[in-house]
């Protein structure tokens, strides 16, 4: 079981930013792979970034590209979630999570991170 704590969350002006992050303990072997997900309010939680396990793949939603950039420190098992030119669409329950691919496969969460996005 991999335990995942997000933290970076908050309220920012429309064209701000924000960076996530997300440390990561316990038995991580062969969920190596890391996404960002968000929920935004009325709507099913979405993946927006992933980064694959020595960070050299990576994908972005269409929502996101040039905006957001997924980072990963494996010294310190820890993922980064920088968000740039922030709208007010990006707000949302951001949530990391660990699993055995980039597109799927996720099976450990963590609590989600709050981020608002004022206009």
């Amino acid at each position: 079981q991999v335990q995942l704590v997000e933290s970076g969350g908050g309220l920012v002006q429309a064209g701000g930013s924000l960076r996530l992050s997300c440390a990561a303990s316990g038995r991580t072997l062969g969920r190596n792979y890391r996404g960002w997900f968000r929920q935004a309010p009325g709507k099913e939680r979405a993946l927006v970034a992933a980064i694959g396990p020595a960070a050299l793949s990576t994908y972005y939603a269409d929502s996101v590209k040039g905006r957001f950039t997924i980072s990963r420190d494996n010294a310190k098992n820890t993922v980064y979630l920088q968000m740039n030119s922030l709208k007010p669409e990006d707000t949302g329950v951001y949530y990391c999570a660990a699993g055995s691919s980039m597109r799927g496969g996720y099976d450990s969460w963590g609590q989600g991170t709050h981020v608002t996005v004022s206009a």
